[in-house]
């Protein structure tokens, strides 16, 4: 049996990816609730397949909207590669660290596939994750001192961050922004650096897993025009949600998206709770 997805499902789905892949309220969590309300199932592996690849539009726009960073850590990294005495230089070490970060994420990815996409899919999963991820979200912006800048990052720092990625990828609904934004607040870093490492971090992984899930998308219901148009779609929003959420937490905390988050949690229990959903 297959799986098909509607250009109209594909346009809202780009949509809700677009808006919460970078907010600290969960893609996957929304994504799954959206095709709950859609009648999609939701740990099809289709259906799995299909919002991995339109991530890809968001980081896109990650790619874009962060191009002369991207190009100045690239050239920092090609020149240490050839130049031993330009390793010194923290662009260098930090484009290391940011692909170093990706390891823990990616075997954890390629070893727990089958609970990703099988039992972890859940609803119910999703509802208890974004309770717990608000929690941690409140202890991070209550014990974060945020004296640290972008420039006194660490290789620690970005272990721990990019490791903590690994609690929104089996656990959907705790959002991968969330769980890196917390543990960089909670290791001292102020929260536009904390913002901007997130968003560093996201471009290897997410563009990752949508390679790698887009033969399950495409071989398994999935056409090719819903997938280009959801991730066209999420390419546009999210570039519009990664300018907002700059400026945002430039000025305040986030702890506004944790309380969204237990509003959501709580309702999403109710809805699967009345049988209005379908864990």
């Amino acid at each position: 049996m297959t799986t098909t997805i509607s250009v109209l499902d594909s346009v809202i789905l780009g949509v809700v990816e677009g808006l919460t892949e970078f907010l600290p309220v969960s893609s996957t969590g929304h994504l799954k609730i959206a095709e709950g309300f859609l009648d999609i199932p939701v740990d099809d592996p289709a259906v799995v397949g299909f919002t991995a690849v339109i991530q890809v539009g968001a980081i896109a726009a990650v790619l874009v909207f962060f191009f002369s960073d991207i190009v100045r850590l690239a050239r920092a990294w090609g020149h240490g590669l050839a130049n031993p005495a330009a390793r010194t230089e923290h662009d260098y070490k930090f484009a290391w660290w940011i692909i170093y970060a990706t390891i823990p994420i990616v075997l954890v990815g390629v070893l727990a596939q089958d609970l990703i996409k099988g039992p972890l899919a859940s609803l119910w999963i999703v509802a208890g994750s974004l309770i717990v991820g608000s929690g941690v979200m409140w202890l991070a912006e209550k014990k974060g001192t945020q004296r640290r800048g972008e420039k006194e990052v660490t290789i620690t720092d970005a272990m721990l961050v990019g490791s903590s990625q690994i609690l929104a990828m089996l656990f959907p609904g705790f959002s991968r922004s969330g769980a890196t934004i917390s543990t960089s607040l909670l290791l001292g870093l102020d929260r536009v650096t904390a913002t901007r490492l997130s968003f560093f971090l996201s471009i290897p992984a997410l563009t990752g897993a949508g390679i790698y899930e887009l033969g399950d998308a495409l071989g398994t219901g999935v056409g090719a025009v819903p997938l280009i148009v959801g991730t066209a779609v999420s390419f546009v929003v999210a570039y519009a949600s990664v300018a907002w959420l700059l400026r945002f937490v430039a000025r305040h905390s986030i702890n506004g998206f944790g309380v969204y988050r237990v509003f959501v949690g709580v309702a999403l229990f109710g809805l699967l709770a009345g049988g209005v959903l379908e864990a």
